[in-house]
């Protein structure tokens, strides 16, 4: 498959994902954005969203958090930054399954591990756990949409609501 077949079917993956979630999917009329999609939720708010197709490799998905251009120089890699991105959604086609990657979790990176399952040696502080940021999580409640995407599995239980949602602080990092 080409890179723009893999695309296609990550993205509409992921469209289908956000779909059946409740969220509402918006998709820019032109090419040319650093997002594929935006994600209107039930707050108002407009999340934007770069889809990526995220192959597994043994117990880990390799998340892409860059893009790749062919320029005069040779192949160009570039980040994506908190002002052209909110958030990243992955889809792994070995597991048939999408993930939702904060902003404030892929900005200025190249990649992104999701671990499946412990590794050899039981490393568990620093490990990206793929159930973590899986899109069957996202949830809207009280607090707004994606209420408990700042959970993680080692450690007490870090909910975050949207203050507001896909902003950038003052500190620089997302709220997500």
């Amino acid at each position: 498959m080409t890179t723009d077949q893999k695309g296609a079917i990550a993205e509409s993956a992921i469209v289908h994902a956000a779909i059946k979630l409740g969220i509402g999917v918006l998709k820019p009329l032109t090419d040319g954005h650093r997002y594929d999609l935006a994600f209107d939720l039930e707050s108002g708010r407009l999340v934007r969203v770069q889809c990526k197709w995220a192959p597994r490799h043994g117990n880990v998905i390799v998340v892409r958090a860059c893009s790749h251009r062919r320029t005069a120089m040779g192949l160009t890699r570039t980040s994506y930054s908190a002002t052209e991105i909110d958030a990243l959604a992955a889809y792994c086609p070995d597991l048939d399954r999408c993930f939702y990657l904060p902003g404030e979790r892929v900005v200025d990176r190249t990649e992104l591990l999701l671990r499946i399952s412990p590794s050899r040696n039981n490393q568990r502080r620093g490990v990206n756990w793929a159930d973590d940021f899986a899109f069957e999580r996202l949830r809207f409640g009280a607090h707004g949409a994606v209420a408990q995407l700042g959970e993680r599995r080692a450690g007490s239980a870090k909910a975050r609501g949207s203050s507001p949602l896909g902003s950038i602080g003052a500190g620089g990092s997302s709220n997500l």
